[in-house]
């Protein structure tokens, strides 16, 4: 069984949570018309009919009745093909969420076999996921990753470590792709200072697939609009940077611990583009910690799937006079940002942020220029411009050829 078309929002994708209508007669999740409008579009994302002054937003209350109607339906059908339910238990998602809810200590087996059950239900059907999520699963087991560590003895602590792991797993699995989903509020949880202390924890001690989805959903909490205070805590705080950083050296081992690398690198990005937040990661090492990142696929093995991301947080911290002070101090910066310029194996926005980065770097330092020329900057942004890369990569690196010309 699928989600009907009719009830996801043409935006997002995602099956509607408060559905309204545009006076063009189509409708939206309000979340995700809401922020189409404060972007300042004022035309009907569908039809693109202009709307003028005409932007009220009418709830669609009979599409929501039925929309609750088919969750309703949907998740008894769905409760039927739980995996390993049997008669003699309640395989409701009802039970499934009290079990997870229960505060006995010793249920700890019963909990990661309502776990898996609930991993199966979300990665096999849409339906599923859909209805956990309008059931308030995600805030059920928030609390089962970032908690306390237990005293209780080795074989109870391997338990719940596997608890938590797995717990993860189900919060990856059900949460929503819009950055605007009103269930992605509970993640505020990360606010209190017992649950921040496990995220770190979790960072530092957990398995590489652990830090990977950790990353992840750092990178939710730096994009979601809910998550805007929390994004700010957790770029403020040392402890995350700490943990953090260091993932982005593990790019030579395990394929789970490269994983880890790429997806901290993503979430550096995504933090780094929230323009409060720069300053602390300025101060915190970040620029050195992406140019070793970097430094590796520029001379090392030649690629990774983050690098466009390394070049954009470097693009964005490059734009503040603290992020460019950080660059010259960076060992060999300016040759990696050469290097990164025009690579065969680069994807066409490195090559765009590598360009952006050095034309920042450039503008305020004359030996920064000197360097670049050293390195080949001049072939390079020539070969870039000869290639298939976008208008703006073209615009950065004509701008950059002229200001070398006039150095």
């Amino acid at each position: 069984m699928s989600i009907p078309h009719l009830f996801r929002c043409p935006i997002s994708l995602d099956i509607f949570t408060d559905p309204v209508t545009l006076c063009t007669g189509q409708t939206y999740d309000r979340q995700c018309i809401e922020r189409w409008l404060a972007d300042g579009h004022r035309t009907c994302p569908v039809t693109m009919q202009a709307l003028g002054d005409a932007t009220a937003l009418v709830p669609n209350r009979t599409l929501r009745h039925l929309i609750d109607r088919w969750l309703s339906a949907a998740a008894t059908t769905d409760q039927q093909h739980l995996p390993d339910s049997s008669s003699d238990q309640d395989p409701s998602l009802a039970a499934l969420k009290r079990c997870l809810q229960s505060d006995d200590a010793t249920a700890t087996a019963a909990k990661i076999a309502a776990l898996e059950k609930v991993m199966a239900l979300a990665s096999e059907s849409d339906v599923g996921r859909a209805c956990m999520l309008q059931l308030g699963f995600l805030p059920v087991l928030l609390p089962l990753v970032f908690r306390a560590p237990t005293l209780a003895p080795s074989d109870r602590r391997r338990a719940a470590v596997a608890e938590e792991e797995l717990a993860l797993q189900c919060v990856l699995g059900l949460m929503p792709s819009n950055a605007a989903a009103p269930q992605l509020d509970c993640l505020n949880m990360l606010k209190r200072e017992a649950h921040l202390a496990s995220f770190v924890r979790l960072l530092e001690r957990g398995s590489g697939r652990a830090k990977a989805g950790l990353c992840r959903l750092l990178e939710t909490v730096a994009t979601a609009t809910a998550t805007t205070d929390l994004a700010l805590i957790v770029a403020a705080s040392p402890r995350v940077w700490q943990a953090l950083l260091p993932l982005l050296q593990q790019h030579d081992g395990p394929a789970s611990d490269t994983r880890a690398s790429e997806a901290a690198v993503r979430a550096i990005a995504a933090v780094c583009a929230a323009e409060p937040a720069r300053g602390s990661a300025i101060h915190h090492g970040v620029v050195g910690a992406l140019f070793r990142h970097l430094s590796w696929w520029a001379y090392g093995k030649g690629g990774g799937g983050a690098v466009s991301s390394a070049l954009a947080a470097v693009e964005t911290l490059a734009e503040t006079e603290a992020g460019r002070r950080a660059v010259a101090r960076a060992p060999g910066a300016t040759r990696v940002l050469v290097r990164h310029v025009f690579m065969m194996s680069s994807s066409n926005d490195g090559s765009e942020h590598a360009a952006a980065a050095l034309l920042s770097v450039c503008r305020e330092s004359r030996a920064a220029r000197s360097e670049a020329v050293g390195a080949g900057v001049v072939t390079q942004l020539l070969l870039l411009l000869q290639s298939q890369c976008g208008a703006r990569a073209k615009a950065k690196a004509r701008a950059l050829l002229k200001l070398l010309k006039s150095r």
